[in-house]
């Protein structure tokens, strides 16, 4: 796709132009070209943007929800009709394939349609006569001053998770999306601009560390969403909760499948590809640790063994290409790093995807799909997020046996189970310490209309994004309780 990049900008109140002094250069994965800089934008330009948030806010929460969801009506036919370019951007920039970001926009989409139905989502509940004459009101209001940290693996839809349920509930929004990935927020504030939000509603701020730490010391800002690593979810839920802000951190996985002897391994070894080599690896629900149980063990590693070894990688914008780049090359040089440790701590390669050659892409950040097979499941490779397409097939006698590995781990975002006995799905989906639970499904990733779970070190907080969730974290609840008597009524 040959096209010219425009300067990446700030939107606070309308287009700006950041003043940093700073800037991160931003690579297509696959090619190695330069598309543009990203603006390491100063503490100052989040406060700026806070400032014109806090400006919007009374007349913004006063605004009919009827109204408000007007806009994301509009916002949602400008993301249909140009959800080809959207996706597109995403593959040059992200380097996934487009028909991966196709179905990444179409999540997007999802969540603003979900979004308008927040007039019936944000009603409260009342009760007449909780004491003689005396009625009772739960109402939900917005809580103000939002803000959003989003990653760079999926940087249309992350932001949909949180970003039209924050407007929808009369908030306004601080959007920090990752410097890596710039290009797919400025082409979505473009479309943005042309529906005639107030002013300060909606603001962009680009950025590093400087700009998430001013988010969080911001006293103003009432609210923060944030995907990335567990370490650094970490970091801004407690900084972020230590100044009384409402948080929600969705961290890092080691998202394990499980594979019983009666599953259909020709269906699981495509669903389990799909799932572990999708988008490169670089999803939170990548299956990364597979448990075949007793006799599955032999028939799931050479079914594996085939998939990674057909899998086609290249550009994603290439015909027949499955998989993409990684999105740096020091991801990929952490990554091989990693391949590597197993192999050390006595891990068999089945499929080796390091040093990969791709003839048209040769300066391009790529990692072929990867399988290790008998790594020690007490190698830190066994629990580490690698974050690339690397799959580790383990060895489990039973189905408690794979459980408890499953429960033992640091992460709690996904883990599914592939069977076709019942009474096991149950058992696996009742017992799992995890926020999302795949039944013969690779990647658990819930609807628009369910909250995006996690557990243990895979999310910090009590609501997730999307859904029910989403109308909670970004209202506040305020109790009414009210008392008419006659003798209080004006005579006319």
């Amino acid at each position: 796709m040959t096209r010219t990049w425009s300067p990446v900008r700030n939107y606070v109140g309308g287009w700006k132009d950041s003043q940093a002094t700073n800037r991160f250069p931003v690579r297509n994965p696959a090619t190695g070209e330069l598309l543009g800089e990203t603006p390491i934008s100063p503490a100052s330009e989040v406060v700026a943007a806070v400032r014109a948030a806090a400006q919007a806010v009374p007349n913004w929460r006063r605004v009919p929800v009827g109204e408000r969801i007007g806009f994301l009506f509009k916002l949602r036919e400008l993301l249909k009709q140009n959800a080809e370019e959207l996706s597109r951007i995403i593959t040059i920039e992200c380097g996934k394939t487009v028909s991966e970001s196709r179905g990444e926009l179409l999540r997007a989409i999802e969540n603003v349609e979900v979004a308008c139905g927040t007039p019936s989502l944000i009603q409260g509940y009342n009760s007449e006569d909780v004491a003689a004459g005396i009625d009772e009101i739960m109402i939900r209001q917005p809580i103000g001053i939002c803000a959003i940290i989003a990653p760079f693996n999926f940087p249309a839809m992350i932001p949909f998770w949180f970003m039209p349920y924050a407007l929808a509930c009369g908030n306004t929004v601080v959007l920090k999306p990752s410097e890596r990935v710039p290009f797919t927020m400025q082409k979505v504030f473009a479309l943005i601009d042309t529906l005639g939000l107030p002013p300060g509603v909606l603001n962009l701020v680009n950025g590093g560390r400087e700009a998430v730490d001013a988010i969080l010391e911001h006293p103003e800002v009432r609210a923060v969403s944030f995907v990335g690593s567990s370490a650094t979810a970490r970091y801004v839920y407690s900084r972020a909760a230590a100044a009384g802000k409402r948080v929600q951190c969705q961290g890092g996985a080691k998202n394990p499948v499980v594979v019983l002897p009666d599953a259909d391994f020709n269906t699981a070894s495509e669903i389990v590809a799909d799932s572990a080599f999708g988008c490169a690896g670089q999803r939170c629900l990548a299956a990364s640790v597979a448990i075949a149980v007793g006799e599955a063990s032999k028939p799931f590693g050479t079914a594996m063994r085939h998939k990674a070894e057909s899998r086609i990688t290249g550009f994603g914008l290439e015909e027949g290409v499955e998989m993409g780049p990684v999105i740096t090359p020091e991801s990929k040089a952490r990554i091989e790093g990693l391949i590597g440790k197993a192999v050390s701590d006595g891990a068999t390669l089945l499929v080796d995807g390091r040093n990969a050659k791709i003839p048209s892409c040769q300066a391009g950040s790529f990692v072929r799909p990867t399988v290790l097979q008998d790594l020690p499941m007490s190698s830190e490779i066994a629990r580490t997020e690698i974050f690339g397409p690397v799959l580790s097939i383990h060895h489990a006698d039973t189905i408690e046996e794979a459980i408890a590995f499953v429960n033992s781990g640091e992460y709690g975002n996904m883990a599914s189970l592939f069977t076709s006995d019942g009474s096991s799905a149950r058992k696996f989906r009742y017992e799992a310490e995890v926020g999302n639970v795949g039944i013969n499904v690779g990647v658990a990733a819930p609807m628009a209309h369910f909250p995006f779970s996690g557990a243990r070190g895979s999310f910090f907080g009590d609501l997730h994004g999307q859904g029910r969730d989403a109308i909670e974290f970004f209202t506040q609840k305020k109790v009414v309780v009210e008392r008419w008597p006659k003798t209080w009524s004006r005579k006319f």
